[in-house]
């Protein structure tokens, strides 16, 4: 695999020295996830990082939008976004059906005080930023 050019508009980083402490800290460490998955992808040559909705969001060539926030009105979890009108939390929901919470077609939702289960988190964020071109997998390669 080649070397990712990552590249984040400094918004982002705003965004992140505005929330609580204990929101930075796993907001943080999702950010960390979906920087290493990309690094593994093979393919992902660039990763993006800026604001979508007012969320950081990560974009790649090949890849459906993936977002993630904190919000105020939930204020002990965050979630991981991902365009409903794809197949990706679909396809979660049969893959991981009881590794993840979910909400709706779109997020995956994660208690601030919840240890994060890595490598399956990873598989579906490498789905999401290859999601163009695995979306004619049965489960889209995971």
């Amino acid at each position: 695999m080649g070397k990712l050019v990552y590249t984040s508009n400094t918004k982002v980083n705003e965004l992140f020295a505005n929330y609580p402490p204990t929101v930075r800290k796993k907001m943080q460490f999702l950010r960390e996830l979906v920087i290493e998955a990309a690094e593994e992808t093979e393919g992902i040559d660039q990763l993006e990082e800026t604001l979508k909705w007012g969320e950081p969001s990560f974009v790649t060539k090949h890849g459906s939008t993936l977002r993630m926030d904190w919000k105020e009105k939930e204020p002990n979890q965050v979630s991981m976004y991902f365009q409903c009108t794809s197949r990706l939390v679909e396809t979660f929901r049969i893959v991981f059906e009881h590794t993840f919470q979910f909400e709706g077609n779109r997020a995956i939702v994660f208690q601030l005080n919840q240890k994060i289960p890595v490598l399956e988190l990873k598989d579906c964020i490498k789905a999401s930023l290859t999601y163009h071109k695995v979306k004619h997998l049965i489960t889209l390669g995971i």
